[in-house]
């Protein structure tokens, strides 16, 4: 069954006792972890040895289940291989990172890609999964950039994390670019948008349904294709003044979405 789980960076404002309060009365089954340095550290990862047993006993007594880690940009691989550590102890069993680089910068792809090898290699030793996902701007932005960086990369520990919304702003439909992907992805980062635009738009425009993106075809992609891994509300750019109702309304309302339509794909 598809598991369905929000990032903990639509609720940065707040601690994550209430994040993983909320997440649940909003009825999904699990929660991402948001790592973010200097966005959102839910899970600080330079003291996560002093977190991990209340991380564990917040998530098991709201009735959810660690889906991932989202750890941001690679700039320091030290920090990332202490992610993989902090993952398998906790038990998190995929961490979630963007390609870096630039778009059209050769050399960007390949520095992207060798790394992602090396950083697989040293998850794959913990347990623990690698996930890319093609990022508007950065060296694997699209679905061919993706299929290079899977085409080049053997672990076993390595994954695509295959957003919707960034493969919709790259100008390609998703629900038709799934089909291409799939045997790769493990995880999926999920939200709407209006428009192609450069960036996601207003936070109540990424709860899935508000936009543009045709969520319902790539559904029925992942449940065609037999996906059952993670399915994650991703929503960036909460201030101060989003109350914490109206972020769990917006949690709420991409989980009425989701669950309907998987529902009545067969696949909830």
């Amino acid at each position: 069954m598809i598991k369905l789980g929000v990032n903990s960076v639509l609720f940065k404002e707040f601690d994550f006792a209430d994040a993983a309060r909320h997440i649940a009365l909003s009825g999904f089954d699990g929660v991402e972890i948001s790592a973010i340095q200097g966005m959102c550290e839910h899970l600080d990862l330079a003291r996560w040895k002093e977190q991990a047993a209340q991380l564990r006993s917040v998530v098991e007594d709201n009735g959810l289940s660690f889906l991932s880690m989202e750890f941001g940009s690679v700039k320091d691989e030290q920090r990332l291989l202490t992610a993989f550590e902090a993952a398998a102890e906790i038990g998190i069993p995929i961490v979630n990172i963007g390609p870096g680089g630039k778009t059209g910068v050769e050399e960007d792809i390949q520095r992207s890609i060798e790394q992602l090898q090396r950083m697989s290699e040293q998850a794959s030793a913990l347990g623990v999964t690698l996930c890319v996902k093609a990022h508007i701007g950065q060296a694997i932005h699209d679905t061919p950039t993706t299929l290079r960086a899977m085409s080049e990369i053997s672990s076993s520990a390595f994954g695509i994390d295959m957003d919707p919304s960034h493969i919709y702003r790259a100008n390609e439909n998703p629900e038709d670019a799934l089909p291409a992907v799939i045997s790769r992805v493990k995880h999926v980062h999920i939200r709407d948008c209006k428009g192609r635009e450069q960036g996601p738009g207003p936070i109540e425009l990424q709860a899935c349904g508000r936009g543009d993106i045709n969520l319902f075809d790539y559904c029925k992609a992942m449940v065609d294709h037999q996906y059952d891994g993670p399915v994650v509300l991703e929503v960036i750019g909460a201030k101060p003044e989003h109350s914490l109702a109206q972020v769990s309304i917006i949690a709420a309302e991409t989980y009425g979405y989701l669950n309907a339509c998987l529902k009545q794909l067969g696949a909830r």
